[in-house]
């Protein structure tokens, strides 16, 4: 199986509406690993790794986000196996903090 690994940031109000833990969630529930963290322009960062279908589903999925959320655009782009190591060791899937 092949897997992808895609780094998005989300952009709207994302930030205030439990995006993180909304991403977290739905993340594992479709099986994928990666992490997810707000960035201090008021942005959301995330990194999914899993099958390419399941990957492009939790995106489609943050184009929504959670009740409260605004998005507005999502900038995808391809990431490396060294991205995924920024979450805690241990965890499929990491909310981490404002870098």
């Amino acid at each position: 199986m092949s897997v992808t690994i895609c780094r998005a940031v989300i952009r709207g109000r994302v930030q205030g509406v439990g995006y993180r833990a909304w991403t977290e969630y739905t993340a594992l529930e479709l099986g994928l690993e990666g992490w997810v963290r707000n960035r201090r322009d008021g942005t959301v960062e995330a990194l999914f790794a899993g099958p390419a279908d399941d990957v492009a589903a939790m995106l489609e999925a943050c184009r929504q986000g959670p009740l409260g959320a605004g998005v507005e655009t999502i900038d995808e782009q391809e990431a490396t196996p060294g991205d995924l190591a920024l979450r805690r060791p241990g965890e499929l899937f990491s909310v981490l903090r404002t870098p």
